[in-house]
């Protein structure tokens, strides 16, 4: 358990005597080893956790609010935390059944807990969108707004059967299985890039294989020529292989499954987010479409304080929320809608919601989020948490404030939240500064030297009329995105972009290759290998390359001397005496120049060397053009399935030999 964890169990502990010294047994427990440790307590540490217990407050099952509670001095206590029952009620289902189902009995409280010490309950992570038509009604609308701002030729209607009923099984067949590809290689084009750059891909490539079956019929070379520049070629290669399978099972026979389970299990390089959007876009099923975008609006909707990209408890509680949300959004019936015989009922609103979450994580929500154009400002808990701060430097209305002594109180350390870390352990100092900075003191105009007060307001503070100033305030469902002024909506965003924890990207790993371009002078021809099947650039094609060690002597003269050796290794013709290239078949023309390409691990300094192999100095080619096992002679480099640094370094060679 981290030292954050204990100062959480001390905040929420019977009070010590200040006079007295008391010992604390705790238990920690590290890949299932469990060591115990003895705290001592001094009086510094007793002051604090007093000061912390007459203002820190929690949830109480009723759902009232009461006083801290006047606990019975004591001068020693044991305590013992058992770190594997928080740890499994993480992933039990149990508690997301309790928090993200409609039926659940738990109570909705709008009241935001208060920064910076957030004392919570698990149960204050129900979104307040689950328990509201309203504001689920008011993010679809805003959706089918702006769903056509950014031109994306997958996003169209969706097909219901109910709606063609002239048409044949056939026919509707037919559409489906179009859309389901079109939406499936979307999804996949749109991971880890950018909508501008997947609208020409994916367009070039609906022109070319307008379906499943052209696509499964296309070859192996063509398929990553077209990929080429999109990055993460091993996307490429399963979509061709699913392509192929969904082709030839008799059962899918060319249509994607609508279930998710089976669309994982059977479709390769399809995962719980793809599936859910091929299931919700196209077959109108309840399924939750959660990529990086939501689980940022998701954390900031539920106020879960913690790491979205690694903590596995934290990610499956986003997920347990999507997937009620969805739930709940496809059983917005309306009048003229019914369940099918089989309970489900498929429409366009799980899409439409999938859809919207995602629209807005990437135009709204983003990293640095624009609050005040926000939809659904009004269900956010991080948005909440940020007026609170407004108003305790006098930029927002005091109305809207929680007081310390109306915050209901947590009684026990087990009920509090096992999900977010300690805000003020992790949280940043963004923009907005730290919560618990006041605004400084500012000069009231038209003075020389008198000071306002920091927590007085003025009608500059707010951007709405005394008129209109009540009949916002008393609106629950109110935003009010437009009704604060910019100052207060600039602290409310600062504390909304510390949702969810910053990670730390770890260091690039660098590393450094001899790039050997290989020219034979009887027809022209260059030398390629192709890249291994799995790894980085997997199965794509490249000039002969060879690793440089870290502890290298790289200089120029060692470059030329290893890149010889290299290269009359691939061809060869090594002299038998010290490994030399013979001099009369493979001649080195030159270093042509280094070619840097960033990945996303990886920084790679490409050092390109020129070499023309003269007659009969390739002993080791066969008669059919190829040489060695993963490699060939082309004399059509530039349509060859290349990574684009590497197309780099064929430039490089080409401007070498004046094309």
């Amino acid at each position: 358990m981290r030292r954050s964890s204990r100062n959480i169990r001390q905040l929420h502990s019977p009070k010590l005597d200040e006079t007295s010294v008391a010992e604390e047994s705790t238990t920690e427990e590290e890949d299932g080893v469990k060591t115990y440790t003895r705290v001592k307590k001094t009086k510094s540490t007793k002051r604090v956790i007093k000061t912390a217990q007459a203002s820190e407050a929690s949830d109480n099952d009723d759902g009232e609010f009461t006083e801290p509670d006047a606990t019975p001095v004591r001068k020693k206590r044991k305590v013992t935390v058992s770190s594997t029952r928080n740890s499994n009620r993480k992933g039990d289902a149990q508690v997301y059944e309790r928090l993200f189902s409609s039926c659940s009995t738990v109570p909705t409280r709008a009241i935001p807990c208060n920064p910076p010490i957030r004392a919570h309950s698990t149960n204050y992570h129900r979104p307040l969108l689950l328990d509201s038509r309203r504001h689920r009604a008011s993010l679809l609308s805003w959706f089918d707004s702006v769903s056509t701002a950014r031109s994306m030729p997958w996003r169209k209607a969706w097909i219901d059967p109910r709606a063609a009923p002239e048409s044949t099984a056939a026919e509707l067949r037919q559409r489906l299985e179009r859309r389901a590809y079109e939406v499936w290689i979307s999804e996949i084009m749109l991971q880890q890039t950018r909508v501008a750059v997947v609208i020409d891909y994916w367009n070039r490539w609906m022109d070319k294989w307008p379906t499943i079956q052209d696509l499964a019929a296309a070859g192996p070379d063509e398929v990553l020529a077209a990929w080429r520049g999109l990055g993460y070629y091993s996307r490429a290669t399963r979509i061709h292989q699913a392509a192929k399978l969904v082709c030839e099972d008799s059962q899918m026979n060319g249509l994607l499954p609508h279930n998710v389970d089976e669309l994982v299990a059977k479709v390769p390089g399809v995962g719980r987010y793809t599936a859910g959007a091929i299931s919700a876009i196209v077959f109108g099923r309840a399924a939750p479409m959660v990529d990086g975008n939501v689980l940022r609006v998701l954390s900031r909707q539920l106020g879960v304080f913690g790491d979205v990209k690694t903590d596995k408890s934290v990610i499956d509680l986003l997920w347990a929320a999507a997937d009620g949300l969805v739930k709940a959004v496809a059983n917005d019936l309306e009048d003229d809608e019914a369940v099918n015989d089989s309970g489900e009922h498929a429409n366009d609103r799980p899409g439409r919601w999938g859809q919207a979450l995602m629209e807005l994580g990437s135009t709204i929500c983003i990293p640095k989020p624009n609050c005040a154009a926000c939809p659904i400002s009004s269900s956010c808990r991080a948005y909440s948490e940020g007026l609170q701060i407004a108003v305790k430097r006098g930029l927002a209305p005091k109305e809207k404030t929680t007081s310390q002594t109306n915050f209901p109180r947590i009684n026990d350390i087990e009920d509090s939240c096992g999900f977010c870390k300690p805000f003020e352990e992790f949280s940043q100092d963004d923009e907005g500064g730290e919560d618990t900075k006041s605004a400084a003191p500012t000069t009231t105009k038209g003075t020389k030297d008198k000071v306002r007060p920091k927590n007085q307001t003025t009608l500059q503070a707010f951007a709405f009329t005394p008129s209109t100033r009540a009949k916002k305030l008393n609106d629950p469902d109110s935003g009010l995105g437009t009704a604060l002024s910019p100052a207060a909506m600039d602290v409310i965003t600062a504390h909304a972009r510390k949702f969810p924890i910053k990670v730390v990207k770890k260091a690039v790993r660098e590393e450094e290759t001899l790039v050997c371009a290989i020219r034979r002078s009887s027809d022209g021809q260059y030398l390629i290998h192709r890249r291994p099947a799995k790894g980085l650039l997997a199965g794509l094609w490249e000039f002969p390359s060879s690793i440089l060690a870290p502890d290298y002597k790289n200089t120029a003269k060692a470059r030329k001397s290893d890149a010889e050796c290299y290269a009359a290794g691939l061809v060869g013709a090594a002299n038998a005496k010290g490994g030399k290239p013979a001099k009369s078949s493979l001649r080195h023309v030159g270093e042509l120049g280094s070619v840097p390409w960033l990945f996303s691990h990886l920084r790679l300094t490409m050092h390109v060397h020129l070499f023309e192999l003269e007659e009969g100095g390739n002993p080791d080619s066969t008669s059919d053009g190829t040489c060695g096992v993963t490699g060939r002679w082309s004399n059509a480099v530039d349509d060859e399935s290349m990574g684009t640094g590497m197309r780099k370094c064929w430039n490089l060679v080409k401007e070498a030999n004046g094309h």
